[in-house]
């Protein structure tokens, strides 16, 4: 198979075949997903809960980005790799510059960042200096303390449209792909009809373009032993992780998951 590039990702929304994601923070578990059929690895700065032990994704550092990135790139077979720019990396644009290159010289092909309409200039320039930008709306995990917690966002119908000026900015400003995560099930069908990029889900329902969950909840794997309500535990049902992979890929693209129960309401 070639390999996975934002062509790919525009070619398969274009024909409404679903988009795989998963996190992934090494080499080993990089390619083993890659091979069993997952278009997108995120490098997600998620690992400082699920490998480091921390609270929140709020104390991992741009070199710790860029070593699992690092990491990820040896294992790849292909996949597309995302990576995420951790807190306050993106500030200003003179620091998303200098990180993002940090990351694309680690082996990103893409780097994520979190917040609204007000990164529009930021991600502009991003992508005249070659580097593509998938933006994350939504619960947005790095600002969870002016959230007030892990919480559903765009219920209300101010903030609902609030999200949705904001991904139709960022596709303006230039951003190759959107993130969702946990937004009603509704309000993320309406944003991914409404822009041309690859709009990738979690806690998102099913009609986004794509899925993504992290790594080790997908394979019933917690610290906390709190299962969030978007995630399903692939391992069941199956032999040992390379099945459990395969599972999750081939639900995705047959649209079983996520089901409704996955999702949120208004």
């Amino acid at each position: 198979m070639p390999d996975v590039t934002l062509t790919t990702l525009n070619g398969l929304k274009a024909k409404g075949e679903k988009i795989t994601m998963l996190t992934c923070y090494d080499a080993t578990f990089a390619k083993a997903a890659s091979q069993a059929g997952v278009e997108v690895l995120l490098v997600g700065d998620s690992l400082g809960m699920v490998l480091q032990g921390h609270d929140s994704t709020l104390p991992v550092t741009t070199a710790e980005m860029a070593y699992h990135t690092a990491c990820v790139k040896r294992g790849n077979d292909g996949a597309l790799i995302l990576a995420d720019l951790p807190f306050m990396a993106h500030a200003t644009p003179e620091q998303a510059f200098a990180n993002s290159a940090t990351l694309m010289q680690a082996g990103a092909h893409m780097v994520k960042i979190e917040g609204a309409a007000w990164l529009a200039d930021t991600i502009s320039q991003l992508s005249q200096r070659g580097v593509p930008v998938c933006a994350h709306l939504g619960l947005t995990p790095q600002t969870v303390n002016v959230l007030g917690g892990y919480k559903v966002q765009g219920r209300q119908q101010a903030q609902a449209e609030q999200m949705r000026a904001d991904a139709l900015a960022l596709e303006q400003a230039g951003a190759a792909m959107l993130l969702l995560e946990c937004v009603p099930s509704e309000l993320a069908r309406q944003i991914s009809q409404s822009v041309s990029i690859p709009v990738i889900g979690i806690g998102a329902g099913s009609d986004t373009d794509g899925q993504v969950l992290v790594l080790h909840d997908m394979l019933g794997l917690s610290l906390s032993g709190r299962v969030a309500r978007f995630v399903k535990n692939f391992m069941i049902g199956q032999n040992d992780i390379n099945g459990a992979l395969a599972a999750y890929v081939k639900a995705v693209k047959d649209v079983s998951f996520p089901a409704s129960e996955h999702g949120f309401s208004a």
